[in-house]
């Protein structure tokens, strides 16, 4: 019954990965294209992970995966912050269809726009 769980946690997994690939090729902007890739590690991945070890149980191989899954949900999103923290503070500009940008003022540091506005 664990196995069978296990399996279904995989494919979900799979099926998360191959969304986040998909979203890589089709999303037009640096911001899009990273928040899909963040999903499909942490979400697709992880699943993996877990659908491993609860096949194999407390072996080496399920043990491993694990540790490799928690290794993954620590972090895969603080990358992806850093990430995008960098890309607003170099000015990687937006897809032309974005309608809103609340960020905007953390890519020259926010207290400079303030201050040069007043």
């Amino acid at each position: 019954m664990i196995s069978t769980i296990g399996w279904i946690i995989i494919w979900v997994g799979v099926l998360f990965d191959l969304l986040g690939a998909i979203g890589l090729i089709r999303f037009p902007d640096v911001y899009n294209r990273l928040q899909a890739s963040t999903k499909c590690v942490t979400l697709g991945t992880l699943g993996i992970m877990i659908g491993i070890f609860l096949i194999k149980g407390f072996t080496p191989m399920g043990i491993k995966a694990l540790i490799c899954g928690a290794v993954l949900l620590l972090t895969s999103p603080v990358a992806a912050h850093a990430l995008m923290k960098g890309s607003l503070h170099f000015g990687t500009k937006m897809w032309k269809g974005t309608i809103m940008d609340q960020y905007g003022k953390d890519k020259l540091g926010g207290e400079q726009i303030e201050q040069e506005a007043k």
